[in-house]
């Protein structure tokens, strides 16, 4: 017995979770908080981080992170808050948390493999990934647990 995958692993070009009107106002907000990246550039961390969001807001709890740049483009769609909660509730089925690690988080052997956890459940889930953007793991994640106004309270498990 033959399964389809509903996309053929990494195969998918995450612009196209974007209408071409969102993905503008996102590459223009990305070059105009970081006048040194190209609008070339902007246009593919927006991919990038469209892929990143609908992949973890579909992967709770599997502490999915961005990468740095990444995180730039998911910090512009944040900022649209409209169009943000539209597409997580469209390719996520819920919101999808933006959670800092608390400054003076040690870099664990966990964190340091989150970024190669990342690329797999991107791939897997159908996204191209463009290798170039993904250097490092920015210090945030996908998951609720410790934030705040997590159920828990902020409190770590």
């Amino acid at each position: 017995m033959t399964i389809a995958l509903e996309r053929p692993v990494g195969t998918t070009d995450p612009m196209t979770l974007l209408s071409p009107e969102v993905a503008e106002r996102l590459t223009s907000r990305v070059t105009t908080d970081h006048p040194e990246i190209s609008v070339d550039t902007a246009r593919r961390i927006v991919g990038q981080a469209a892929a990143f969001i609908a992949t973890s807001g579909r992967e709770p709890g599997q502490n999915l992170a961005p990468s740095t740049l990444v995180d730039y483009g998911w910090h512009a769609f944040i900022l649209h808050t409209v169009d943000y909660t539209a597409f997580c509730e469209l390719f996520a089925g819920r919101f999808v948390h933006h959670v800092p690690t608390d400054d003076g988080d040690e870099v664990t052997e966990e964190t340091r493999q989150g970024r190669e956890r990342t690329l797999a459940a991107i791939t897997a889930a159908g996204y191209t990934i463009d290798r170039e953007l993904w250097p490092d793991l920015a210090e945030c994640s996908q998951c609720h647990a410790g934030c705040s106004d997590s159920p828990n309270g902020g409190k770590k498990k």
